[in-house]
């Protein structure tokens, strides 16, 4: 059971450098590690990135800094990842998450276990450690086995990712009494930042590959991808999160088109 984790960056090199310290720590073992630059400085030049990859590297996972370049969208740049991907798994990890050193570890053996779509961690942001917000952590555990499902803007399903808001799912996991030792899988609208595909499964339904029907300012790639995903085998949220955001302003700032609206009408 092999893992690529999949990190698209793009000028971020001290944020990049914790995501990957992170990683040098996971107790899962079988992993590599693909970033796609998109940043003006390649990450590679930099001896902190160079340091930090070597440690990667001394321990086993081999790393590959890649180039990817004219900037033409997130979903071009995930797809460009997913082409690169060789494990049975793909982690997608944004470039200013921070990993506990079981995360990795926790998702595989979840998703091995349903043989689903994806699995996620939701990212809590600390800043908001005591900014407690009951009306949004509204969570559906799955009762059995993780099944596939449509969902739909405007439907209660969508409702659901106001969980992952602010640090939503640490105060759920809180009220819950969930502990490492007791994760639970709940049901998801959608998952941004550390999520674990099957990746056989995300070929099957396209992958990012409708990235030429979309300009080059758009979001929502991801959401658009585990929608297909979740509707024909399945997805699902693990709680207690293990990652954690960094909380820098976004890279995204032209959100007007957002890929699932844009090319489905959802």
């Amino acid at each position: 059971m092999s893992v690529s984790v999949l990190i698209p960056t793009y000028n971020r090199i001290t944020a990049l450098a914790a995501t990957l310290t992170a990683l040098s720590a996971q107790s899962f073992h079988d992993f590599h590690v693909i970033v796609a630059d998109q940043g003006a400085t390649p990450a590679a030049s930099h001896p902190t990135i160079q340091t930090i990859c070597r440690i990667l590297e001394l321990h086993g996972h081999p790393v590959q800094l890649l180039q990817n370049l004219p900037r033409r969208g997130m979903a071009q740049q995930r797809q460009f990842l997913l082409e690169h991907a060789k494990g049975d798994y793909a982690l997608f990890l944004d470039d200013d998450v921070i990993l506990e050193p079981d995360a990795l570890e926790k998702m595989t053996t979840a998703i091995a276990q349903e043989a689903c779509g994806f699995a996620g961690m939701a990212l809590i942001g600390l800043g908001y450690r005591h900014d407690v917000r009951p009306a949004e952590q509204r969570i559906e555990l799955w009762d059995g086995p993780v099944a596939p499902e449509t969902v739909k803007p405007g439907t209660p399903a969508w409702e659901r990712h106001k969980l992952h808001n602010a640090a939503n799912i640490l105060h759920t996991a809180e009220k819950l009494h969930c502990s490492n030792g007791h994760l639970q899988k709940y049901k998801v609208a959608w998952i941004g930042g550390c999520v674990l595909y099957d990746t056989q499964k995300l070929r099957e339904v396209g992958g990012f590959d409708f990235w030429e029907q979309l300009p080059a300012a758009h979001c929502g790639e991801d959401v658009l991808a585990q929608l297909r995903l979740m509707e024909k085998y399945g997805g699902f949220g693990l709680i207690p999160s293990g990652a954690y955001h960094q909380e820098l302003p976004t890279t995204i700032n032209d959100r007007k088109v957002n890929a699932p609206v844009f090319l489905e009408g959802a």
